[in-house]
């Protein structure tokens, strides 16, 4: 019969020595400490697989860098468990780690960021921005380690509702939007199998619709004669201008680039990777925008970008600093940026231009793919002579030298 081990102790473990050939020091259970001749010590498991007569032998961790006897013991006590049930303590090691590697590659914030680079090529790079820095400052932080298969509903819901107690529930609904968007990626690309949060946006108040703020068509001459006044700086105060007259939106004013200008043509195009639509907009220049550029090109006609970045002039302006100045101003309540584009329509509506074309202006895209493309091109001219109209109509607004569009090339009144 043979003999049982007797348990080791703290003492035999300090003074076991190496010596030419490896050995192992026995203790109860399967448990035993294998000294090698570089004097190493490492704990070892020898077991019988289940279902087989075949020996197996496990390491465990090292007694030279810190597992304790106890921590060893633990351990085999676990795999004994194990055993006891048929399974083999090598299968479920490696079934752990697997797991446990795929649920740092699966969590929310990994898949998020696979999530996120196929949504940023459909939309522009500030749009991007925004996307990515609520998520980063509202989710992650508290659920972005999570693997994904174990987010709950109400998990989510935790982690927005402190966005939904400050009243931001503008926010709200476009975490709830983004979260969702996520789970879709997962679901569809094998990661998990049902989207969790379809519901979530049930429990918040859904936000009260806000227009963009604007003036009346007669009001152009109060803002013309605002912006005169004002106590803002010069690339600020063209870049506002700029927009006023070419009706874009104001991160795509912002982003303008000297590149996209051709003065030979009188055209400003701006790339798809930076319009919402993801579809290249010309915009027919005038002679008050082209002034525009003129009083910008000794600023900054030797960089990338016609407005650009006061802290990085490699980079392009804020596209919310129109919005901050026009705060300033007085227009808090009365004006964004965004609803000078909202001016322009309703001034250009009332004077009957085509409504078409002022959509087209507008960058407004036709549900219609053949329509849309067919009018895109139709329309060129007319829309020409529409921006010449509405250029001619802000300076006159601005009465005398008020605005930046009237300092140079010799304007005249269009018919």
């Amino acid at each position: 019969m043979p003999r049982a081990a007797t348990p080791l102790n703290d003492t035999q473990l300090r003074n076991a020595k190496p010596t030419a050939m490896e050995y192992v020091l026995s203790d109860t259970g399967g448990l035993g400490l294998r000294i090698r001749p570089n004097g190493s010590k490492d704990w070892v498991f020898r077991y019988q697989k289940p279902h087989t007569t075949k020996r197996a032998k496990l390491s465990l961790g090292s007694y030279t860098n810190g597992m304790t006897l106890k921590q060893a013991r633990d351990t085999r006590d676990s795999y004994l468990t194990l055993l006891a049930d048929n399974i083999d303590p090598q299968g479920y090691r490696a079934d752990t780690r697997q797991q446990a590697a795929l649920d740092t590659e699966s969590t929310l914030l990994a898949i998020s960021k696979k999530w996120f680079e196929v949504k940023r090529s459909t939309i522009t790079g500030d749009f991007a921005l925004d996307i990515w820095r609520s998520l980063d400052r509202h989710i992650f932080p508290i659920i972005g380690s999570r693997p994904i298969g174990e987010i709950t509903a109400p998990m989510a819901i935790t982690a927005i509702e402190p966005v939904a107690a400050r009243g931001n529930l503008e926010t709200v609904k476009r975490l709830c939007q983004r979260l969702n968007e996520i789970m879709t990626f997962a679901v569809n690309t094998g990661v998990i199998h049902h989207n969790p949060l379809a519901g979530i946006k049930a429990k918040f108040a859904n936000p009260i619709k806000q227009h963009n703020p604007t003036l009346e068509p007669n009001q152009l001459p109060l803002l013309m004669e605002t912006l005169h006044r004002a106590s803002i700086k010069l690339p600020t105060r063209v870049m506002i201008e700029w927009q006023l007259h070419t009706m874009v939106r104001p991160g795509e004013s912002a982003g303008t680039r000297w590149d996209e200008i051709d003065l030979d043509e009188m055209t400003w195009t701006i790339p798809p990777e930076r319009m919402k639509k993801k579809r290249e907009h010309v915009v027919p220049l005038t002679a008050q925008t082209a002034a525009l550029l003129d009083v910008m090109r000794p600023i900054s006609g030797h960089l990338a970008h016609v407005f650009p970045s006061q802290r990085d002039p490699s980079r392009h302006a804020n596209g919310g600093s129109p919005n901050v100045a026009l705060k300033r101003m007085g227009f808090q309540d009365t004006l964004t940026a965004h609803g000078m584009r909202a001016l322009a329509s309703t001034t250009l509506n009332e004077q009957s231009f085509d409504y078409d074309v002022i959509e087209i202006a507008l960058a407004h895209i036709d549900k219609n793919e053949t329509r849309r493309s067919y009018n895109h091109a139709k329309y060129l001219p007319q829309r020409r002579v529409m921006m010449e109209w509405w250029s001619q109509h802000i300076v006159d607004a601005a009465t005398g030298n008020m605005s930046m569009a009237a300092t140079t090339r010799g304007l005249k009144a269009i018919n």
